[in-house]
């Protein structure tokens, strides 16, 4: 890049020369007794992830191995096996581990503060078919060693970091935005994190990414169907099946064309180093009379399970809650949700109408329909106020709504047990946790919540939407 505060940057970005021989030397030793201890299964150990191409960003505190064990062991022997020597691994380095779950179950250690994950998977020939997903990695790792040469990794550090500063690196399901493995594969294909820029800020909607044209032109389309609620497609290059940009959102997608767009015209270093923001509570208060709305908010403790259930689950369930609002005629302007993964959870409802009349009209057959409307008045025999009445050539009545208050309708709809929680349409793991406890909570106590950083830092986006659009 040409611009001159970058050089700036790369300083900021690479790690110090002690921090690097630190998470080195701790690679290697993790390396040497994992090959030791899985000797005796004729399994190979190799290092994963940005390590291996210096690509990494300072503070770095995760190293990556796998062990790749041969194919005669079945899918349970192969976690067994794994488990066993990833326990043993930690154990000789003194560390504690234990047990994540993918695919399959791994083991997370921790080794001088260093956490190290060690994954089982099958040993492949280049292509054979994987058997789980994770066996993929070792044909990454091949990958990126023959097509990302050295001078690159100081490009794929300034698309990380830009990537981080605006909210948009990792593809897990909390972010929903671009891996690695993703970055290192876009300034492969565009040379240098400027034209990868240039080229982003023209993007279309499902923009095709075939880096070794595993795809003919006159397959894009079929292409697309394939991909079709996926936004930006780009191929594996060892698995033509599978889209590398699959987590990003149509969100995320045009927030980074419009933050591309934003460099190109004004490029600034705080792209790099972004501050967060957050909201105060007397901000809050002005925000919301400002848009004469009221909020209601779930808080509860969320479900121990791993993030990447956890987040589509308690998204779900916030567009289910919003759903059954509206089921009710309590309008919901917009809904949105936010967790610390450990203690508090947040369903965040802003309503448009929380209170309605005590009468509602309820509209019946038309007067000729008399069989019909002998139905109607059968039916409404018992709780109508008044009528039936004729409106427009339409029987009528009025009768008392059941339900006049949004927040004591949602106590009412999450005060039953586990399983009528799921048949409403609450994921499994939300309904679990709904269903031991719950409050419901107006927008003077939501405000309480703002002492918490990352909340008021959520609070503050949900406001401050911007504009994505660009031309």
């Amino acid at each position: 890049m040409q611009y001159k505060f970058v050089e700036n940057i790369i300083k900021k970005i690479t790690p110090k020369p002690q921090e690097e021989k630190k998470i080195k030397e701790i690679s290697n030793k993790v390396l040497e007794v994992t090959r030791k201890i899985s000797s005796s299964y004729d399994a190979e150990v190799i290092l994963a992830g940005s390590l291996t191409r210096d690509t990494w960003l300072p503070n770095k505190n995760e190293i990556d191995v796998f062990i790749l064990f041969p194919k005669t062991l079945s899918n349970k022997q192969l976690e067994e096996t794994g488990l066993s020597v990833g326990k043993k691994v930690i154990e000789t380095l003194k560390g504690k581990w234990t047990i994540e779950y993918a695919q399959h179950p791994y083991i997370r250690g921790k080794i001088e503060g260093i956490s190290i994950d060690l994954v089982p998977c099958y040993k492949l020939e280049k292509g054979e078919k994987i058997i789980s997903a994770v066996d993929r990695t070792q044909f990454h790792v091949k990958y990126l060693e023959e097509k990302l040469p050295k001078q690159l990794s100081n490009e794929v550090r300034l698309l990380k970091q830009f990537l981080k500063a605006n909210g948009l690196y990792g593809a897990d399901a909390k972010t929903n935005g671009f891996s690695g493995y993703l970055c290192e594969l876009l300034i492969i294909k565009y040379s240098s994190f400027l034209n990868l820029l240039k080229a982003v800020k023209d993007w279309k909607v499902k923009e095709i990414i075939d880096i070794e044209n595993q795809w003919k032109k006159s397959e894009h389309n079929q292409l697309k169907n394939k991909f079709k609620n996926e936004i930006l497609i780009v191929i594996d290059p060892v698995d033509k099946h599978r889209n590398v940009a699959s987590a990003i959102s149509p969100e995320n997608f045009y927030r980074f064309k419009k933050i591309s767009q934003e460099f190109l015209l004004k490029p600034s270093e705080d792209f790099f180093f972004k501050k967060t923001k957050t909201i105060k509570s007397n901000e809050f208060e002005k925000f919301v009379k400002s848009r004469g709305t009221e909020f209601i908010a779930i808080v509860f403790e969320p479900p121990k399970t791993v993030p990447d259930i956890l987040w589509p689950q308690l998204r779900k369930a916030t567009k289910r809650l919003e759903s059954i609002m509206k089921e009710y005629e309590f309008a919901v302007l917009r809904s949105d949700c936010w967790t610390d993964e450990k203690k508090t959870a947040i369903i965040v409802l802003e309503m448009q109408v929380s209170r309605l009349p005590t009468i509602d009209k309820i509209v019946g057959p038309w007067v000729f329909d008399e069989r019909n409307a002998e139905r109607f008045a059968e039916k409404h025999k018992n709780d109508a106020v008044n009528g039936p009445f004729i409106e427009d050539d339409y029987w009528v009545v009025e009768v008392n709504r059941s339900w006049t208050s949004a927040k004591v309708k949602l106590v009412d709809t999450l005060s039953d047990d586990e399983k009528i929680l799921k048949a409403k349409g609450i994921p499994n793991f939300i309904a679990t946790q709904l269903s031991k406890s719950f409050k419901i909570i107006d927008q003077n106590e939501l405000k309480k919540f703002l002492k918490n950083k990352e909340f008021a830092e959520f609070m503050k986006s949900y406001f401050e939407k911007g504009n994505l659009f660009t031309k």
